[in-house]
């Protein structure tokens, strides 16, 4: 079972700009975990999301903006995305997170009218919650391996310290953005404000 902790941001009340800066941090945290699946399963191709993110970044910089063509990006990105039917590997479920995250990152640039943007937020949220889970899980097996039936409650993964950081992360980033200015000397410090500890959102180190 997958849990929704809900991490409920207010982002009716940032700016297009804003919105778009806050997943393309949030997906400087996920993207690790792709290029961690694509390496050990041999799947996907690291290098077109995160030259996609970079031309995420590039659009969030008004001084110099490029223009993006979506259907094309969305087109290549699909390529990309695993099924998870098809692996017998856990970390394809945070690859897969990262994957959609982009995914709904150019979909909701490409239509404002859809909730798109929003579901980055729950995705990385996802990743974190599915990965806790999991390991208090195997915590609890090895000390009591004859259980039938492990139960985690949702109290127990909120707790737990790399749910915390997550939220704590979205939530600094989300008050930095409310007043920050839309030029890529912001979107520079929030770039550097989560990846600081040099860790993706599961806590795996991001090669620099």
């Amino acid at each position: 079972m997958r849990f929704y902790v809900a991490i409920n941001l207010p982002f009716s009340k940032l700016s297009q700009w804003q919105q778009v800066a806050f997943n393309a941090a949030l997906l400087e945290r996920m993207l690790p975990n792709y290029q961690m699946f694509a390496e050990h399963a041999e799947f996907g191709d690291f290098k077109v999301l995160r030259n996609q993110l970079d031309l995420i970044w590039q659009w969030l910089d008004k001084a110099n903006r490029c223009k993006i063509n979506y259907d094309a990006q969305i087109a290549k990105l699909e390529e990309q995305v695993p099924d998870p039917d098809d692996f017998d590997f856990l970390g394809v479920f945070p690859a897969l997170d990262s994957a959609m995250a982009l995914m709904s990152l150019f979909q909701g640039m490409q239509d404002l009218e859809s909730d798109s943007l929003s579901n980055i937020s729950k995705l990385s949220e996802n990743s974190v919650s599915y990965y806790v889970e999991l390991s208090l899980a195997q915590q609890i097996d090895e000390i009591t391996p004859d259980e039938e039936e492990i139960v985690i409650s949702a109290q127990q993964i909120v707790e737990h310290p790399l749910m915390q950081w997550e939220i704590a992360t979205q939530n600094e980033l989300f008050d930095f953005l409310t007043t920050a200015s839309e030029n890529k000397a912001s979107c520079l410090q929030a770039k550097a404000m989560v990846l600081e500890e040099g860790l993706s959102n599961l806590g795996i180190d991001i090669n620099t």
